[in-house]
């Protein structure tokens, strides 16, 4: 009896580490499927971005329909779905983990099980995945294939057995890793003839056609012309077209249970069909919404500015836009003296933040100022009241603050053991409490700290790379909160607290980051007629000052000979312009000087 389309179907996602191989991976199974010809055939297929292209990593999952001849000679449909690596965007992994059954989880042979492989792991086992082990990079003259199966069964505890020997780069194994898709992830479940559940996992914007959402049916089918319905926001629309995902959007008659693809109803409201929505039939509603997704919590946020007022509705709409795409997102209006006006925006992590700015300055043709980072820190005021504060601006007077606390992370650090003296050494600097340190059969070690988040999202990852020639790696989990001895570190220009600039900081550490701060700051002014103080104070004690001496015109360059009361009159006379100068004087703040505050090195 031949097998249904459904039975026929896999859903199956790629996971990894930064740099293991996902979209080399990928490159060839749309090659030996023949999903794609030669001529359209390029590095990183499946990354639309030129950012994902010039930096080598994925930053958005992307998903494509493939058709494979098993070697039973039976024709199956593979939903691919590359996912990124960088622990920034392990919530885009878990939303792609969401639409399928099963995940094909790629090691790298030189460097073995990474931090971010095993988080990784740990969210396709809590959504249930059946998981394919894949040994990359084979061909490689320092690959050692043996020793990444054995980390494989110490450090994840999945059978050395499992595992698929390939090389993406050459096309070695991957016949295999599809075959092992194949047999070893079930097919979709789901009843066709139930009522529609279909959950969004994705979305883009088109300018044309609205909101183009993506999404994984449950239950149901969904056509073009039916009434579908928004089951949490209660908004019906029409559908107008549904298709699957070839290297661009490919129409069909049905979209049935099982199937990943994407719908298109005539959506023009950015916030009517957010991710983890379920899409229900408007006519025979199915009796409860699909599990959504757990919203992303920002850890990062930063102000972002127009370099000009007249762009600020530009930038409102360029976030809305970028938002609809990016789950992770959060913005909120905001006032600054020194910038005007621009939005309180919430990222994941640094590299998120780098990408997303990026993405605004291309996309949209923007020229912005970002603020120093700041994470959410918890303000007790002695009244009791609990503030949650996410920019130093909104942090309570000191007299009517009782303590401040801060969050901490578990902190997981794979490095070779030659390196585990410069990794704890930089833990301890930034504030660390060891936890504990494993080794495994290889001669890898495994460092767990407590971490303050703080501590991390500035340079901290630069530093552990250098500090290990790039052999280590770094995951973290928020672990929740607790009391620091923290303080508002202000920054004044001529005596003015430039609201920009200012930061939270240790005590401990108060010193040190004001003298680096007015240092940076320093380089990045242009001297004046007048004389420019820089100072960095904590409440009313100035711990850190610098000084940018005036410019001098030279008023005496006429005066050949004659009295010398005619050269002191002319100076005195510079001397009262001077001091009038010094009184009126605006110092102006390039955009270097605001980003010397993001470049914390050591």
């Amino acid at each position: 009896m031949p097998l249904s389309i459904q039975q026929r179907t896999r859903n199956f996602c790629i996971i990894a580490h930064i740099d293991h191989g996902k979209s080399t991976l990928a490159d060839r199974i749309l090659e030996m499927t023949h999903t794609i010809g030669e001529r359209e055939m390029r590095e990183q297929v499946l990354d639309q971005m030129d950012l994902e292209r010039e930096r080598g990593i994925t930053i958005k999952a992307s998903a494509i329909r493939l058709t494979y001849r098993a070697r039973d000679g039976e024709e199956y449909l593979l939903n691919l779905i590359d996912t990124p690596g960088h622990v920034d965007f392990t919530y885009e992994v878990s939303r792609s983990l969401a639409a399928a059954e099963g995940a094909v989880l790629v090691i790298d042979a030189v460097s073995g099980v990474e931090a971010q492989t095993v988080a990784n792991v740990h969210l396709a086992v809590e959504q249930g995945l059946d998981l394919i082990p894949v040994v990359n990079k084979t061909d490689l003259p320092n690959a050692s294939p043996e020793r990444a199966r054995q980390e494989l069964e110490d450090i994840i505890g999945i059978s050395a057995e499992e595992a698929v020997l390939a090389s993406a780069k050459l096309g070695d194994g991957v016949d295999d890793v599809l075959e092992a898709v194949v047999r070893r992830i079930p097919p979709p479940g789901g009843d066709p003839d139930a009522p529609l559940q279909a959950l969004i996992f994705d979305s883009h914007f088109d300018p044309h056609r609205g909101i183009v959402a993506y999404v994984r049916v449950r239950n149901g089918r969904l056509t073009p012309g039916m009434q579908i319905e928004m089951m949490a926001a209660r908004r019906r629309f029409e559908v107008q077209e549904v298709g699957v995902f070839t290297l661009g959007l490919q129409p069909v008659e049905e979209l049935a249970a099982g199937a990943v693809g994407y719908v298109i109803a005539g959506i023009k409201e950015i916030g009517q069909a957010p991710v983890g929505e379920t899409i229900a039939d408007a006519a025979d509603p199915a009796p409860e919404p699909l599990p959504g997704y757990r919203p992303a919590k920002p850890m990062v946020f930063c102000g972002i500015y127009p370099t000009e007022n007249q762009d600020f509705p530009m930038l409102r709409s360029a976030l809305e836009k970028l938002g609809l795409n990016d789950a992770a997102l959060t913005y909120e209006p905001e006032t600054s003296a020194a910038l005007g006006t621009g939005f309180r925006c919430g990222f994941l992590g640094l590299l998120h933040m780098e990408i997303f700015q990026e993405r605004l300055e291309r996309e949209y043709d923007l020229d912005l100022v970002l603020t120093a980072p700041s994470v959410v820190y918890r303000a007790y005021t002695t009244s009791g009241e609990m503030r949650e504060v996410d920019s130093p601006a909104k942090l309570p007077p000191s007299d009517s603050l009782d303590h401040i606390e801060e969050p901490f992370v578990r902190a997981t650090i794979m490095t070779p053991v030659d390196y585990v003296g410069p990794c704890m050494e930089l833990c301890q600097d930034r504030r660390g409490e060891h936890e504990k340190m494993e080794q495994s059969h290889s001669t890898r070690a495994v460092l767990t700290y407590i971490l303050p988040l703080s501590e991390i999202i500035l340079d901290f990852f630069d530093q552990l790379k250098s500090r290990t020639r790039g052999y280590a790696s770094l995951d973290y989990e928020i672990i929740g909160y607790r009391d620091s001895d923290l303080a508002k570190l202000d920054i004044m220009i001529n005596g003015d607290p430039v609201d920009a600039l200012s930061v939270i900081t240790h005590r401990s550490r108060a010193q040190q980051r004001g003298k680096h701060l007015v240092k940076r700051l320093r380089a990045a002014l242009s001297r004046q007629m007048f004389e420019i103080r820089i100072q960095a104070a904590l409440g009313s004690r100035i711990i850190a000052a610098e000084r940018i001496a005036p410019l001098r015109k030279n008023v005496t360059a006429k005066c050949y000979g004659g009295d010398v009361t005619r050269k002191r009159k002319l100076l005195e006379r510079q001397k009262e312009g001077k001091k009038r100068m010094r009184q009126i004087g605006n110092v102006d703040v390039p955009q270097e000087a605001f980003l010397t505050v993001l470049k914390i090195a050591d």
